[in-house]
């Protein structure tokens, strides 16, 4: 199954846009952290989150709802690099989760200042 799952991320890796070098990297990211690898099975599985992992609070839904907020704002900016691309959200999703397990603080803070732009007085 191990070898299925790594054919999955690199297609993944592909339709979001991210090159070889990336692909090597989060794999590695994944084979690190057990528990994130089994939610990405049970994504490739059930193409829905378990949500069984979590890092300081954070699930990988709580991430996806970050990215999309977050992604209002990037649309807000101008940026589009995840605009009709699922495959990029689901991988970002799960990179992030990954980079969290390291650095975990960098990340809430990111959640807790880098919003949407959907207020009035926002910026």
């Amino acid at each position: 199954m191990r070898n299925e799952i790594e054919i999955w991320a690199k297609r993944l890796c592909e339709f979001a846009g991210e090159d070889e070098c990336f692909y090597e990297e989060f794999v590695g990211k994944l084979l690190r952290y057990e528990d994130v690898y089994s939610e990405f099975e049970y994504y490739f599985d059930n193409g829905a989150f378990c949500g069984n992992v979590t890092v300081e609070g954070m699930s990988l839904v709580d991430i996806m709802i970050w990215q999309m907020d977050h992604f209002k704002s990037d649309l807000d900016r101008g940026l589009y690099d995840m605009q009709s691309n699922p495959d990029r959200m689901v991988l970002m999703a799960f990179d992030t989760m990954l980079n969290m397990k390291s650095d975990p603080q960098k990340y809430i803070s990111k959640f807790n200042t880098d919003t949407g732009t959907d207020y009035p007085g926002k910026f």
